[in-house]
């Protein structure tokens, strides 16, 4: 499964609720369970971003549909990034 680290910030709901933060962990990670990809950690942050997730989807569309799915329930707002290993980075790197 390819792997994406998700950048998010709270919006005004988001930070109204903010009590509820890990039981909206935990739905998130069944969102992206029942899409096929797995939430493998959640980070409070510090800083420019408030939370900072680790997943795991079949592919960028999954990804996209899962991001949109919780970005609908009005409490975070998200920038995906697709991560590389080392060993997916020598294979990328193999082709130049």
């Amino acid at each position: 499964m390819a792997r994406y680290i998700i950048l998010s910030n709270w919006t005004d709901q988001g930070v109204k609720n903010s009590k509820d933060t890990v039981k909206r962990a935990r739905a998130a990670a069944a969102v992206f369970e029942k899409a096929g990809g797995k939430l493998t950690q959640v980070l409070w942050t510090l800083g420019q971003y408030d939370l900072v997730l680790i997943a795991e989807a079949p592919n960028d569309e999954a990804i996209a549909s899962i991001c949109m799915q919780i970005g609908q329930l009005g409490n975070v707002r998200s920038c995906s990034l697709r991560a590389f290993d080392e060993k997916e980075i020598e294979q990328i790197l193999q082709k130049l």
